[in-house]
């Protein structure tokens, strides 16, 4: 049976087969190889990942990440579309499914919103309510570089608080685009931000997630 992860991996892999090596994408100095050939060393190179989030294993993540790069782009794409190797913990279907599916949804809005005229990408509902039930989960750490209190408010209504604080900033939209948001994407998405002029500045001025 398909998956939410199955099918972002897919149209991950059609977006970076179709834009080539060297488009654009929304991580700051990243061609669209150099997304790809972090993709491949998060999945490949446990040992390496690591340096995604802790500054003390950047380094080697960096040099590791940059061997990939190296490497013929049709192959790192085919590396993504097959998924990861046999006995890697994201072949588990539950695993892949809660580490990948919000990975591949950001990463193929990275390459699709960095180019000139973009359209917001229509979701179906399930998968919006999905990515929803994750972003609930993670507010709080996506959230924490926040300077002021900041809540994530579904256009139907529902709420996350990200950040606990005042002032309050209150960013409203769909499940999507408050995911693209909290992960740092705040000038490519298609949100309402309501609060004091002061806090809505100072929340501008920071880069949400990880």
């Amino acid at each position: 049976m398909s998956t939410h992860a199955k099918r972002e991996r897919l149209l991950f892999a059609d977006l970076l087969e179709a834009s080539g090596p060297d488009a654009p994408t929304l991580c700051e100095g990243w061609r669209t190889r150099d997304l790809a050939a972090h993709v491949v060393m998060r999945e490949r190179r446990p040992d390496a990942a690591g340096g995604i989030l802790l500054s003390a294993l950047k380094e080697r993540a960096d040099r590791i990440q940059a061997e990939f790069a190296a490497k013929p782009y049709e192959e790192l794409v085919h590396l993504i579309r097959t998924g990861p190797p046999r006995m890697s913990l994201y072949g588990i279907k539950q695993i892949d499914e809660a580490a990948n599916t919000v990975e591949f949804f950001v990463h193929s809005e990275d390459v699709r919103r960095a180019q000139p005229e973009w359209t917001p990408r229509e979701l179906d509902r399930v998968f919006e309510n999905t990515l929803w039930a994750r972003l609930e989960k993670g507010a709080r750490l996506l959230g924490r570089k926040s300077p002021v209190g900041l809540v994530l408010r579904r256009s139907n209504g529902q709420t996350a608080v990200a950040h606990k604080g005042t002032p309050v900033v209150t960013v409203t939209g769909e499940a999507g685009e408050l995911t693209l948001f909290a992960f740092g994407r705040q000038d490519a998405t298609r949100v309402d931000i309501e609060g004091d002029k002061e806090a809505v500045t100072r929340l501008s001025q920071v880069k949400l997630g990880f």
